[in-house]
């Protein structure tokens, strides 16, 4: 039985909301009966709105709230959802790499959110924002450094909204872990590696692109009312241990 989280008719912009977790948190908030706008530089078919933009640009931005809040009359939860990052040791990677990284992990998040905050303040109900950040921002990320730092930036900036733009407009993020999407190949390999990575999360596996949309929807909806300022870690219990692997003593027999 689905929950009814109040979310129907509202209207979402989720950016980067075309594919990998950003299809999946289309789909739950679609599911709910909200009007979703996504964007991103090329469209895929979701069942959404679809309007092209690239979250870096003031410019591209600045149209893309204006117009939904034309077409819709109002812009009720924005779900900054557009990142990522190639691989790339720190002390190889170039310096324009790191800025690239951080203004569209850090940087874009900030400048939706301003957009959409000036309209939220206007509305009688206010508004919701939801960072989806990662668990690279709370746990060394080699090879990935810039992202980390970038995420980990990305909380901080959830509480500090939540202070500056309550009571109106609430602010809270999720620190993702690892998500079962069409390019997880990408990042572990083949599907047995892919099981292999998902078995190192208590849980089990890895989670799908819905159950990251279904927490984002939670905090976006009348439910979460009283959170504010919050990260909620959705990474399936973490990462086991290190040591744990190397160490031969079994504590089974203790018990």
């Amino acid at each position: 039985m689905k929950t009814d989280l109040g979310l129907a008719g509202a209207v979402v912009l989720v950016t980067g909301g075309v594919r990998g977790v950003g299809r999946g948190i289309t789909a739950v908030f679609l599911a709910h009966g909200a009007h979703v706008v996504v964007c991103a530089r090329r469209e895929a078919a979701t069942g959404a709105e679809f309007v092209p933009c690239d979250v870096r640009e003031e410019e591209q931005v600045s149209a893309l709230v204006d117009g939904i809040v034309t077409r819709h009359g109002r812009l009720d939860v924005v779900v900054n959802n557009a990142g990522g990052t190639p691989y790339a040791p720190a002390a190889q990677a170039p310096p324009r790499l790191h800025e690239k990284v951080v203004r569209l992990n850090l940087l874009a998040p900030l400048l939706v959110a301003q957009h959409a905050n000036a309209v939220m303040q206007r509305q009688d109900a206010g508004g919701s924002i939801v960072m989806i950040s990662s668990v690279s921002g709370t746990r060394p990320s080699p090879g990935t450094a810039a992202y980390g730092a970038a995420k980990a930036g990305l909380a901080n900036l959830t509480a500090s909204l939540a202070v500056e733009w309550a009571p109106k407009v609430r602010v809270n993020a999720l620190a993702v872990g690892m998500v079962r999407t069409e390019q997880a190949h990408l990042h572990y390999g083949s599907e047995a590696a892919v099981e292999a990575v998902g078995k190192t999360v208590p849980l089990g596996r890895l989670a799908e692109p819905e159950e990251v949309g279904a927490c984002a929807a939670f905090l976006a909806s009348p439910l979460a009312s009283y959170v504010s300022g919050a990260t909620l870690r959705v990474h399936g219990g973490g990462e086991l241990p290190a040591f744990l692997a190397a160490a031969d003593v079994d504590h089974r027999e203790d018990s």
